[in-house]
């Protein structure tokens, strides 16, 4: 049967929609990666002298009451987001503004808000380009399919060592297999750490002992937490290879 004037109409104009999503697919995961690395490299630049303000900023809020509090919750997860600002450094405005308790809960609900934002961005936006790899590449449909079974264990070393930012960390976690539910649990290992620098922030140099053995003890929970993480994944990559 002869195609009519309207599907030769129809087909071009089908074609054109689709590559136009296609393109806009292949882009936005680049423009998010390119934002996500320049924020990371503005971070490594800012001097630690911003406490002082990011404190009076904080402390202006409080002032404004509930709405001050939802505003620091909202940049707390603007930045686990973009990872423009080391998180620590708000858990530490947190805590000599709030106090340990409600300045720990305040900095906590910020970032998993902005975790589970940016998983979801990546895992919608870029996982189904790993999905179309992952099926032409052995290698690395085992890879992703250890890291799903490995589950909240890499998470909570991820979010423990101070190798990978928090936010392009949790972007990397969008591409894998990894559940939700795995990531948020595993995501709960960086609370001690957190509740850490808030009762730095609580200190203010007022106990200059007690601030550096919190310290001390981040340090070595990083340090063996990195330790750790490379065994693990030189394990899970070995075990991969070998399973492709």
């Amino acid at each position: 049967m002869p195609a009519t004037p309207t599907d030769h109409h129809c087909q071009p104009q089908q074609s054109q929609s689709e590559a136009s999503r296609a393109g806009w697919r292949k882009a936005i995961p680049r423009v998010i990666a390119a934002i996500v690395i320049l924020c990371i490299a503005v971070s490594l630049f800012l001097p630690h002298s911003l406490t002082s303000h990011i404190t009076s900023v904080t402390q202006a809020l409080r002032n404004l009451g509930p709405l001050g509090w939802l505003i620091f919750i909202t940049a707390e997860a603007v930045v686990a987001l973009v990872g423009i600002l080391p998180a620590s450094l708000l858990g530490m405005a947190a805590g000599a503004v709030y106090g340990v308790t409600l300045g720990f809960i305040t900095s906590a609900l910020g970032i998993f808000i902005g975790a589970i934002i940016a998983f979801a961005l990546s895992r919608s936006l870029a996982r189904p380009l790993i999905v179309n790899l992952a099926g032409r590449r052995a290698k690395l449909a085992s890879l992703d399919q250890r890291l799903a079974q490995d589950s909240w264990r890499l998470v909570a070393l991820l979010r423990v060592s101070p190798v990978m930012p928090f936010s392009l960390t949790s972007y990397v976690l969008g591409l894998s297999g990894i559940t939700l539910r795995a990531y948020i649990i595993g995501t709960m290992a960086s609370l001690p750490a957190l509740l850490g620098y808030v009762a730095i922030g609580k200190l203010g140099g007022t106990s200059l002992s007690s601030e550096s053995h919190i310290r001390t003890a981040l340090l070595i929970l990083g340090a063996g937490a990195t330790l750790a993480l490379t065994i693990h994944l030189s394990r899970l990559l070995s075990r991969a290879l070998a399973t492709a």
